[in-house]
């Protein structure tokens, strides 16, 4: 079958339910709510992705939405379940199918549904990978007084594997992967979990809330990522921890400095993080915070401010600690690459140019996949500065399908600026070939 009959197939179970587009589109939300996966767009827009999905060219839904269909479809309009051949379920499944899913994917939102219907929550939480499902959190959840030390560590791990998946899966599968984990931090928070293993919980659900505002703000919902990043600040202030405070306002600071065209917006965090990492045990985030603070101050055309800050940041790098508590959360390589956004904004380009190529050279790992393309797009605007506008396009033309496999707003926003400094040569062949590899792979 070709992917009209596929899109005639998701409009002919919708149309079976007396469903319109608009019904359609609250069933969807509705859905959402009670599951606590991240919430979706106004109604309207809904209705729109869901026409898109029934055309004679549809598009795939995303992850979020196949978890979300595959929920309506599950439960017939008599409210019973069937998942089984001939049902709704199946055939949902076999339209995602033609339309190009894999079938590994399509077994997994098999699996998750079969998990989800013989669980008595119906919730998100039985979605859990196994490792942390397994040690009876469903059972605690009902009983916060047996909440123990190995539970927290399991609801742990699972945060930190959705952090170390990130630009290695797309961003709204990772907020699917990390939604019941932050939602069992809050409910055993407000059920009064036991005092001993009470901190670790609340440190859990800080880096929970963290990292999810982060995947809000990628997946442009920055008014829920704003929620979530008040959330962890506020879980931060309960921890004495002042480095972990820092942790929280520095990556609110990342988000707010590409979601506001008003830098200082971003400063105020920053500068919060500033004092908050001084007094900290952790010298990477100190080093982390003083490179930020050298970008903004750089964006701002304070060149003495950004050196004086990057100084800081290389003293601290240099005096990091054999034991520090937050291993990883920075490094000489992400440095480098900071240096780079100074030089671009009040240096030399060609020295920008060379700490942007050795930072890249570096970031070789699937995690550093992001930060890999924000450098090589710095990089290109290096390049056009220096007259070479065919490099540039060619740096631009590696980014795309690496930004377009994250889904990430981060490259996508360094991209489009890039582009954009390319107008000049809008009339030449190099520069049409890159409109059209974005048409193709980003749609933009």
């Amino acid at each position: 079958m070709d992917n009209s009959t596929a899109g005639a197939a998701l409009k002919r179970l919708r149309v079976r339910r007396g469903l319109s587009l608009a019904d359609m589109a609250r069933a969807l939300t509705q859905i959402a709510q009670g599951l606590g996966v991240p919430r979706l767009p106004q109604i309207a827009s809904v209705q729109r992705s869901l026409a898109r999905w029934e055309s004679r060219s549809p598009t795939m839904p995303d992850e979020r939405y196949q978890l979300l269909l595959a929920h309506l479809y599950a439960t017939t309009p008599g409210g019973s379940r069937a998942l089984g051949e001939g049902s709704d379920f199946a055939q949902f499944l076999d339209a995602l199918g033609q339309l190009g899913e894999s079938e590994l994917r399509i077994a997994e939102l098999r699996s998750m549904l079969v998990r989800a219907m013989t669980d008595d929550s119906g919730s998100l939480l039985t979605l859990l990978v196994p490792e942390a499902a397994g040690v009876g959190l469903g059972k605690i959840l009902t009983d916060s007084s047996l909440l123990d030390s190995e539970t927290v560590a399991g609801l742990a791990s699972v945060v930190a594997g959705v952090n170390a998946q990130v630009g290695s899966l797309p961003f709204v599968r990772l907020q699917l992967m990390l939604a019941p984990a932050l939602e069992a931090c809050r409910r055993l928070m407000a059920d009064g979990s036991p005092e001993p293993v009470r901190e670790h919980l609340r440190c859990t659900r800080v880096e929970a809330a963290m990292l999810a505002g982060r995947l809000a703000f990628e997946t442009r919902d920055d008014a829920a990522s704003r929620a979530l990043y008040e959330e962890a600040t506020r879980e931060a202030a309960g921890l004495g921890q002042p480095w972990r405070r820092a942790s929280v306002y520095l990556s609110h600071a990342l988000t707010v400095l590409y979601a506001s065209p008003d830098i200082a917006n971003a400063d105020v965090l920053v500068e919060k993080a500033v004092r908050a990492a001084s007094s900290g045990e952790s010298r990477l985030v100190r080093a982390r915070a003083h490179a930020l603070q050298a970008e903004v101050a750089a964006r701002s055309g304070q060149d003495r401010q950004a050196g004086a800050a990057l100084g800081l940041a290389w003293y601290d790098m240099e005096r990091q600690f054999p034991d520090d508590p937050q291993p990883g959360a920075f490094s000489a390589e992400y440095l480098r690459g900071f240096e780079g956004v100074c030089q671009l904004h009040v240096g030399d380009p060609a020295v920008a140019h060379d700490q942007f190529a050795a930072s890249v050279g570096s970031l070789g790992s699937p995690r550093q996949k992001v930060q890999r393309v924000i450098v090589t797009t710095d990089q290109a605007l290096a390049r056009i500065r220096l007259g070479e506008p065919h490099a540039a396009a060619d740096l631009l033309h590696e980014c795309i399908a690496a930004a377009a496999s994250t889904g990430g707003r981060v490259p996508m926003i360094r991209l489009r600026r890039a582009h954009q400094e390319l107008r000049p040569w809008r009339r030449e062949d190099f520069v049409a070939d890159l409109d059209d590899h974005l048409m193709d792979v980003l749609g933009r």
